[in-house]
Parts: C-alpha cells; structure tokens; sequence
C-alpha cells in the first residue's frame, strides 16, 4: 500500500486489533463512529505520526477502524473546518501543510487569549497550583543542560496550562486549548527553531508566577503573558526569516515581564503618535475587581 495512505497494518496493529487499539487511546468509550474517527485521525497528526502533507483515504481509514467510509467522511470535514486537513480536487484529503503566516496567527491570537484567560484565573490560583507550576518551571530549567525541545514543549504547554485551566469562562478555555492543539499541529516545537529562548522563557515564566502571588492587578498579569508569547513569535520570526527581522504584531506597546508598560499602554490611553493603544480583554484594575468578574 501506498506510503501516502493509511496502511492496514500501520502502527504495528491488525485491523483485528482495531477496537483495542482505539480503546488504548481513549477515544472508543461513549463516542459515536464519526467521533471515534475524529479523535483517531487527530490524535495522530497531533503526534506527527500523520505529518503535514499526508493523505488521508477515506476507505484505508475505515478500515482500520472497522466502520464504515461515512462516519470517516463527517470526521474529515470536522478537521477540515478546524484548518488541520485540506481537500484537493482529483487528490482527495491530506493533512494541512505548515505554512508559517499560520503559525503568526495562532500565537498572536493565543497571546491574546491566553493573557486574557490567566488574568482571569490569577484570583482562583492558590499556593498549592503556584507551587505545582513553579516545580514544572524548575523542571524545565533543569531540562536546559540537556536540551531535548518536544520534552521542554510538552512541560511548557503543562505549565501554562497550570494556570489558564483556573480561568472561569469556559468559552475562553475552550479558545485557548482550541489554539494550543493547532500550535502543536504547525509546529513539533518552536523551541527546535530557537533553543536560545528556552532560558528566557523559564525566566519570564517565574516573573508570572511572581506576579499572581503578589496579587498583581489583572491588567499586568495579561501584559506579561501576552509579552512572553510575543517573544517566543519574535525569535521565530527573527530566525526563520533573518532577511526580514520583523517584530510580532502580538501586542505592541506591551512592557516585559515584570517590568511596567509604557505610560498610557494598559489604560487605552492615546500614545506618542496620537492614536490608541491597545487595550486588554480584561478591564480590571484591582485584584478585587479580577475576583468579582471571576466569580461564576
């Protein structure tokens, strides 16, 4: 069979051992065929073992998961709403190819909604979530002697997500995981392109933590999530295309980490050029008025 498409025998399991396998990855229990289909193909592209590219036949698929090619086909054109598969004509589907002004727009609008999701959470995160994220953090420093960039990206997506999983509004959660599963389709790791950020990142990600255990005003905790996100884009950008340094259009005006914006920045205020700063989703600017619009 063609490398292209889906092999009977791929990943070492007979179409017998089809059940157990979709078993094994937790998508069988309670789900109907078209879901059980939907999670099987995601699953895979999100493990890279279907890579950007890779097409994706509809009867090879069906088979190895014993059902039918229609539930396969509704489970396709979920993904193909999602971005993560294309239809060509006379080709039929493939897994998307990775196309780095893609790239740009998840990270810039995870920046936003990320930074929007842990400002809201800052008021629910208590010492015992502070303290498992920190001890991922220190993971990741000690991670740096030996650099192995999928690990750190699988720590820095569990640190995050230490955090913006206290968030309130579930509509925003399901925004940001929404974006953090197509990051990992666009990019195995950002950190493979730029190794040099790992450091800076663990140091940024301590100013954060710093900042929700002071009981920093929300606005200042977004403006240091979305400047971290901003960095990790701008390094991108700077090594993948060196000809054309370009900064990340994430937030600009934003201060750094732990360090205050410049003046008018966070308030909306007009700056040096006479027009409007951006302003944060979050409007708050005491931890108590975090807490009130926090409350369910």
């Amino acid at each position: 069979m063609s490398g292209q498409g889906v092999a009977l025998r791929a990943h070492g399991r007979s179409a017998s051992a089809v059940g157990r396998a979709v078993d094994d990855d937790g998508v069988a229990a309670g789900l109907s065929k078209s879901q059980q289909a939907y999670e099987w193909i995601k699953e895979r592209i999100a493990r890279q073992e279907f890579t950007p590219g890779y097409r994706l036949v509809l009867g090879s698929v069906a088979a190895e998961l014993g059902m039918s090619a229609v539930p396969v086909r509704e489970a396709i054109r979920r993904l193909e709403a999602e971005g993560l598969v294309t239809f060509e004509r006379n080709v039929g589907a493939r897994v998307s190819m990775v196309d780095d002004s893609h790239y740009r727009a998840s990270m810039e609008a995870l920046s936003i909604l990320e930074g929007s999701a842990t400002a809201l959470a800052a008021p629910r995160i208590g010492p015992e979530r502070i303290a498992a994220a920190r001890e991922l953090n220190e993971q990741m420093r000690a991670a740096l002697a030996r650099f192995e960039p999928r690990a750190f990206t699988a720590l820095n997506h569990e640190f995050h997500a230490a955090l913006f999983e206290a968030c309130p509004n579930e509509r925003l959660l399901a925004l940001v995981r929404a974006e953090w599963e197509r990051l990992a389709h666009l990019r195995d790791s950002t950190f493979s392109f730029v190794p040099a950020r790992a450091a800076q990142s663990v140091s940024e990600h301590e100013d954060i933590l710093r900042l929700i255990e002071a009981g920093a005003p929300a606005h200042e905790i977004e403006q240091a999530c979305r400047c971290h996100r901003a960095a990790t884009l701008t390094a991108f950008l700077a090594q993948a295309h060196p000809e054309h340094p370009e900064p990340s259009r994430a937030e600009p005006g934003l201060a750094e980490p732990g360090r205050p914006a410049p003046a008018g920045a966070a308030a909306g205020h007009s700056g040096p050029t006479g027009h409007a700063a951006q302003t944060s989703l979050t409007t708050p600017e005491t931890p108590a008025e975090a807490a009130r619009l926090a409350r369910p």
